[in-house]
């Protein structure tokens, strides 16, 4: 959480309410909790100057857009030193769509969405395993996602 910004019963409410549905129209938020309209648009404001709220994201089913592999990349650098300069790299790679800076067996741990294997190939090749720094790589090719949710982050006291 961001210091010096407090978050109350209320902000979780209404983040729990729009991490479930985020097209749900801040009037009907306010019905749901007995408060104003201009509550909900001030307290998301407040949410959002303080980063916590970092941006609204569309849900898209990419095998339905012609994009059948998801597939996970373990990235072993040369060195630790190397993140910052290899993770810009890897963000100007459009199919990268998530990685992280990890602890364990890699350095980086990638999300990449691709039609096919030729495409997924091409872009093992022709783009990741090209970037200095990149020792190598190991692929896991997702087969099905078996859950996609936003954390719980009402406790029971704030449910009631």
């Amino acid at each position: 959480m961001s210091k010096g910004t407090e978050i109350d019963k209320l902000d979780k409410q209404i983040l729990s309410i729009l991490m479930q549905n985020s097209k749900k129209a801040y009037t009907d938020i306010a019905k749901q909790l007995y408060v104003s309209g201009g509550t909900i648009h001030v307290r998301m404001k407040k949410l959002e100057e303080a980063g916590i709220v970092k941006g609204y994201n569309l849900t898209i089913d990419y095998n339905k857009l012609g994009y059948d592999i998801c597939a996970f990349l373990g990235i072993y650098l040369d060195k630790s030193s190397l993140y910052d300069d290899v993770a810009k790299e890897l963000e100007e790679i459009p199919e990268i769509v998530a990685a992280h800076y990890t602890t364990g067996l890699y350095n980086i741990f990638a999300q990449i969405i691709c039609r096919d294997t030729d495409h997924l190939r091409e872009v093992l090749h022709d783009k990741i395993q090209k970037i200095s720094g990149i020792q190598r790589t190991e692929t896991f090719i997702s087969l099905q996602e078996s859950i996609d949710r936003p954390i719980h982050i009402l406790g029971t006291e704030d449910e009631e």
